[in-house]
């Protein structure tokens, strides 16, 4: 008994006396980090006052940092045996699958928090070196980098948190080895880990690195930010090239594999733990909206892709094949084309008449751009959607050429189903501008056609051949496919609006050669018989127009339609040396009532949408005298007279064919 006691007095004399020499240790640490400390400031005064003294400042520059070279090590050193005596990291062997979804782990207390006495002062003592060690650091590299860019090398991890981080990782890799094929549980692990500790970063920790004066670092972050990154590395390392190797072998072999499916499930766990670990950092008050790229990036485990831009490429690829693949059978079916999805689908009132199929379209590339907002910075973002979202509206707009051409083809867009297949489509194209127009206002879309621009110089070649200047990436990264959009709808548009004008014209034809019928006297008929068609053509195909297509682009035709009808009666007739005798400039007038009255539907002053044809009647209409006295026409007497829309040649033409017979 007497040997026993003794024996264990020698044990404990021994660890007394290693806990005294640690203490010693510990204690002549931080003098020698207070006394670097002095001298750094010593140095940046020297430095500011001093500058010819460079030779002397890199001497001492020299000894300190062989001083720092065996001071850091022996501090980690030191730290690591305090953590293992604090038996961290915590025991994850109890944890299974089905314990992950768990709010608290009540098996495993936070050894951070039940640490006590003598124990719990020398880990808060040795945290506390570390700190002002790397403070010192950064504090000598702000010294050194003065005039250069020193927020990339200033601003690294903290040291003390790495250290928890580090036997924390290893310890879960154990785990994450059998859940390969299970990467959910990967993450639910991990994130188990992030949340069950961060208090005591807050409660514990934080308060030590703010008295080491160890400015711009959050604990919460901190630990956050190196949980991620493990996360992110393990991915990198062992998940991905498993999943790129199964879709290199489907691509050799062609045998449709589980590889796509597995690729964007991993994806989508991606975004959803990224999106629970952004909660994680706001709790602390920090708002990420407002942050650069480069918070966002060590919180996310999507910045995988930040270090492998040919993974972020193929991500985008199968995003794009899968959309595709599921719009197909949308597209194909006709009653998609021709049913309409009615009211105010965007922020504004119109009403676009859109086809079923374009909100299907737009809702799989809003669906593409909310999984691009999880990218941690403006680069991936514009990357990835340059990839998989622009494609997608590339097929969408050539789809519906496609379906305007073959309209075209069939029948010239004579017919009234043909024109309503063409309608849809330019009110398809109308509705997708709208969006694109809409969301172009949005800052995130603004970011990426700048850094788009910022990455393409002043100008870029598109496939197309097409040079676009720098500045029209300032109006969104969607900017080419809006002007595409808008060039669509002009184009058809305008090609409905000839296809009616041909057709007008070939009705009233006979109406226009009739000279004879502006010399005669009418009977019976105070509007030309021979125009009466000719009107009803009109009004039928404007009808059908007017129901199909949507209001902004139908104002566009019938005025491009008033235009031309103007040009086609001023020229058929108004100067095509018919003679007018006070018979026909009445009947005349009578005939442009009517057709002004066709277009009175859509306007209030019909007459100002045919000018030429306006102001040729009104030259009809003027008293002999008031014509003789403009016998020396000139644009004085053509102002005078209200006469704006018509040349000098134009008006003596008609002034000439006027025959006035009392």
């Amino acid at each position: 008994m007497r040997k026993d006691w003794e024996r264990s007095c020698r044990h404990w004399r021994r660890r007394w006396r290693g806990w005294k020499r640690l203490e010693h240790m510990r204690e002549t640490r931080l003098v020698a980090i207070k006394t670097l400390k002095l001298t750094e400031d010593l140095l940046t005064s020297v430095t500011k006052t001093r500058p010819q003294w460079v030779r002397l400042v890199s001497a001492v520059d020299h000894r300190v940092d062989r001083a720092l070279a065996i001071l850091r090590p022996l501090a980690i050193a030191d730290h690591r045996a305090l953590l293992t005596s604090l038996r961290w990291p915590p025991p994850l062997s109890n944890l299974t699958s089905s314990s992950l979804d768990m709010r608290k782990s009540n098996e495993v207390p936070n050894p951070l928090f039940t640490m006590q006495g003598d124990l719990k002062h020398q880990y808060c003592e040795n945290f506390l070196a570390l700190c002002r060690l790397q403070e010192l650091q950064r504090q000598r590299k702000s010294r050194q980098l003065e005039g250069h860019n020193r927020e990339v090398a200033l601003h690294q991890p903290l040291w003390a948190i790495e250290e928890l981080v580090n036997p924390v990782s290893v310890a879960s890799q154990r785990h994450f080895s059998k859940w390969i094929d299970k990467p959910e549980f990967i993450f639910a692990l991990v994130y188990k880990i992030t949340r069950d500790y961060v208090d005591s970063m807050d409660e514990l920790l934080q308060p030590l690195v703010d008295e080491a004066m160890l400015t711009g670092y959050s604990c919460r972050e901190e630990w956050i930010s190196a949980m991620v990154d493990s996360l992110s590395t393990y991915l990198a390392k062992e998940i991905f090239p498993i999943y790129v190797g199964q879709l290199e072998e489907e691509s050799m072999t062609g045998i449709q594999s589980q590889a796509r499916t597995s690729w964007l499930h991993l994806v989508d766990l991606m975004v959803s733990f990224d999106k629970r670990i952004k909660s994680l950092v706001e709790q602390s008050g920090i708002f990420l909206s407002l942050q650069d790229d480069g918070t966002l990036r060590k919180i996310s485990s999507l910045s995988v892709f930040c270090d492998r831009p040919d993974w972020l490429d193929l991500w985008a690829e199968i995003e794009l094949a899968e959309t595709l693949e599921k719009l197909k059978s949308e597209m194909d079916k006709e009653k998609n084309w021709t049913k309409k999805v009615q009211g105010a689908v965007l922020s504004n009132s119109d009403d676009y008449k859109s086809p079923a199929v374009g909100s299907s379209i737009f809702r799989c590339l809003s669906s593409l751009v909310d999984r691009c907002r999880s990218l941690p910075t403006v680069s991936l973002r514009s990357r990835f959607l340059r990839l998989a979202g622009t494609p997608l509206v590339k097929v969408f707009l050539d789809c519906l050429l496609l379906r305007c051409q073959e309209a075209e083809g069939l029948t010239a867009l004579t017919d009234n189903d043909a024109l309503m297949k063409v309608t849809n489509s330019i009110n398809a194209a109308h509705f997708a501008e709208s969006i694109l127009k809409e969301w172009r206002e949005d800052v995130f879309f603004l970011e990426m056609g700048l850094d788009q621009g910022d990455q393409l110089g002043a100008s870029v070649t598109e496939n197309s051949g097409s040079e676009i200047p720098i500045e029209e990436y300032g109006n969104g990264i969607f900017h080419e496919e809006i002007v595409k959009f808008e060039d669509f709808r002009t184009e058809w548009v305008e090609k409905i609006s000839v296809v009616v004008l041909r057709g007008f014209d070939a009705r009233c034809r006979d109406y226009i050669k009739n000279r004879r019928q502006w010399q005669e006297r009418s009977e019976g008929w105070t509007v030309s018989k021979a125009l009466v068609g000719a009107l009803d053509y009109l009004q039928g195909k404007m009808s059908v127009i007017e129901e199909n297509l949507n209001r902004l682009d139908f104002a566009g035709i019938w005025r491009s339609l008033a235009a031309g009808v103007d040009r086609l009666i001023f020229n058929g007739i108004l100067i095509s040396n018919v003679k007018f005798h006070d018979n026909g400039v009445e009947r005349f007038g009578y005939d442009l009532e009517v057709l002004f009255g066709v277009f009175r539907a859509w306007c209030l002053r019909p007459e100002g949408f045919f000018p030429k044809a306006s102001e040729g009647l009104k030259l009809l209409k003027m008293e002999k005298k008031q014509l003789q006295d403009g016998l020396a026409v000139g644009e004085k007497w053509m102002k005078e007279n209200g006469i704006r829309h018509l040349g000098v040649a134009e008006v003596e033409k008609i002034r000439k064919n006027r025959v006035f017979t009392k």
